[in-house]
């Protein structure tokens, strides 16, 4: 291991790794380091006994209008298209989530539910993505009972259990996250690009981070990196825990999952169903779907979502609350402070990033630092 690099990447998720191969094509050496014993961060995957791709920190789905991040992350692996859909159980009927037509079809009587899609129809248009709270302030009888129903059966119980405070505490742009489709579309996203790849992650980035310019140092927590010295440190981590904790913890949602292997070659019609009740769970996720792998018997995971505590468990999620946005800006005035150190990802930066948004943040950091 040589000791001097250009780079010093702290994390090797999606962004470090992103990120570390843009500068090795640029001729610039870099380390990139990680406490796990594993590249890919939460994205990570690996196969199990029974030839089953597992997603081992929750369900990853790559989607992304982008055709640059779409043609970049494509030379490092062959993608499975996949559309994915998620379910849910209202009324021991299984429904489409995002609640759409069909939803509506399925959980009311034909008068009913042809009095919903008209007004929905009418208000907002063909083919649109309605916010809850929006569709619940309309003032319109019919599409108020709509709304109130799909508020307690759909979002506000799994809201509650996935995020540990009440819908109306987070940013609008969480909430738009699951909104209700006016039309029969039964796709939980609707990106151009929806794959997922054909290796598994794990070796996407195994390829991504194949560079002569990149090397690896796994197993090894930057405050204990030791010899090494660099021009410029990329961090990943936790912003809150690179300045010892200053200010206090930033709030986060962990996950603790519960896997299961059972001897049928189903569990369930889709890879993820949304439990939306009293469950502890808020999901179930069934990884054969993915790639559409025929085996034997099928693997699962019952996911439990709790608060993050520091050096207990996992971060996850940043939790996207006013005051926790508050807390983070405090942080990021002490980073602006720092000489040639960039936080990055979404805990570098607090941000509830989808994966095509870490990579579209990553690639405009690094036309930022190397303008042509």
């Amino acid at each position: 291991m040589q000791k001097n690099y250009q780079n010093l990447i702290v994390g090797a998720g999606i962004s470090g790794a992103v990120l570390a191969r843009l500068l090795a094509e640029n001729g610039q050496s870099v380390l990139v380091i990680d406490k796990r014993s594993h590249i890919g961060g939460n994205c990570y995957d690996y196969t199990d006994e029974n030839g089953i791709n597992i997603h081992k920190y929750g369900p990853h789905i790559f989607r992304t209008n982008d055709e640059q991040i779409w043609q970049f992350l494509s030379r490092f692996t062959a993608w499975h298209e996949y559309t994915h859909k998620v379910r849910s159980k209202i009324n021991n009927k299984e429904v489409p989530i995002p609640f759409n037509f069909e939803s509506i079809d399925i959980l009311f009587d034909k008068q009913k539910a042809k009095i919903f899609k008209e007004k929905l129809l009418k208000n907002y248009g063909k083919n649109k993505k309605v916010p809850i709270l929006e569709l619940k302030k309309f003032p319109d009888a019919d599409l108020k009972e709509l709304a109130d129903f799909i508020y307690e059966n759909v979002f506000y119980h799994y809201t509650l259990k996935q995020w540990g405070c009440e819908p109306e505490e987070l940013s609008a742009d969480t909430l738009a996250r699951v909104p209700i489709y006016t039309s029969y579309y039964d796709g939980y996203f609707t990106e151009k690009y929806q794959a997922i790849p054909v290796p598994g992650y794990t070796k996407m980035f195994e390829n991504m981070l194949n560079h002569p310019n990149i090397n690896i140092q796994l197993n090894i927590d930057f405050k204990d990196l030791k010899d090494i010295n660099y021009e410029r440190l990329f961090y990943s981590g936790s912003i809150d825990e690179f300045f010892n904790y200053k200010f206090n913890a930033l709030p986060y949602r962990s996950l603790n999952f519960r896997f299961n292997t059972l001897d049928q070659q189903k569990f369930q019609s889709v890879a993820v169903v949304n439990y939306t009740g009293q469950e502890t769970y808020t999901r179930i996720t069934e990884f054969k779907h993915f790639l559409n792998q025929q085996t034997q018997k099928t693997t699962i995971a019952y996911e439990y979502p709790f608060t993050f505590e520091v050096g207990k468990n996992k971060r996850y999620y940043p939790i996207p609350k006013r005051e926790n946005e508050q807390l983070y800006q405090k942080y990021l005035e002490l980073a602006k402070k720092e000489k040639n150190v960039y936080f990055i990802g979404r805990l570098g930066e607090y941000k509830y990033y989808a994966m095509q948004n870490a990579v579209s943040a990553i690639f405009k950091l690094f036309k930022k630092l190397n303008p042509v």
